[in-house]
């Protein structure tokens, strides 16, 4: 009789073992499940289209309108007027004309947070397409310097792709790999050899030295700019022109 009891209770031990095995890998699929659905809820949050509302939608505005591709008020509502301009921005940079800001048109606008939320890198410094998070405040106060001495009677877009060409060479194996090294190369820029580099940055040119180093880039990778109306140098005419912004001619 005992041995039959004991019999029994291993029975009920074993099949309690098993339901609670059981039970914890239902738990854990469910876990697993509700992460991968949070995953792709954060994910199509980030994606933006007609109807989408909010910051994000906010800042793709602000800077289709520094661009010239938007007219509209910057409210954070992704309207029809919004998503004419994007498409018109997608297509000027090669992208897919949907009307849609997804990972490659957040890249093109310079939008580091919101490409990285979309899995678009690691987000580590020093890369090509990192935020201006890995640079110290000198950096930002130098690079305003540069664009204010340079270009301080030009349009906001214009501060702005100088201080792209400064970052696009940092980036370049071609030139010194640090916004002092570049801005201070002999020879590099007119506003270190007469002495403005001295002046003080107003605020305009802080902006625009932050949105240069967050990626924002007019000039689409140019490396060279140049005042035709006063540049004295054959070898920079040479130079294979992308866009013109203001007075300042920007090539590669």
């Amino acid at each position: 009789m005992k041995k039959f009891l004991a019999i029994g209770a291993l029975a009920l031990a074993l099949t309690a073992t098993a339901a609670a095995g059981a039970t914890a890998i239902a738990l854990t699929r469910a876990q697993d499940d509700a992460t991968d659905t949070a995953l792709v809820s954060v994910e199509s949050a980030a994606v933006l289209r007609q109807g989408s509302k909010g910051g994000e939608v906010k800042e793709v505005q602000r800077r289709l309108k520094q661009w010239g591709y938007y007219t509209g008020a910057v409210d954070g509502v992704f309207g029809a007027g919004t998503k004419k301009a994007v498409i018109a921005f997608q297509k000027k940079n090669g992208l897919t004309a949907d009307g849609v800001v997804g990972r490659a048109t957040y890249k093109a606008l310079g939008m580091n947070d919101s490409y990285n939320a979309l899995g678009g890198n690691s987000g580590s410094s020093g890369s090509s397409g990192s935020s201006g998070s890995s640079y110290t405040s000198s950096d930002l106060y130098l690079l305003a310097k540069c664009i204010y001495a340079e270009g301080r009677g030009e349009s906001y877009t214009g501060q702005v792709a100088i201080g792209a060409v400064i970052m696009n060479r940092v980036r370049s194996s071609k030139f010194p790999n640090t916004i002092a090294g570049v801005v201070y190369q002999q020879g590099a820029f007119t506003a270190v050899t007469d002495g403005q580099i001295n002046l003080e940055p107003n605020e305009t040119a802080y902006n625009a030295a932050r949105d240069a180093m967050n990626g924002w880039d007019p000039t689409y990778g140019c490396l060279y700019y140049y005042n035709p109306a006063v540049a004295t140098s054959a070898w920079i005419f040479n130079r294979q022109t992308v866009t013109v912004i203001g007075k300042h001619v920007f090539a590669i």
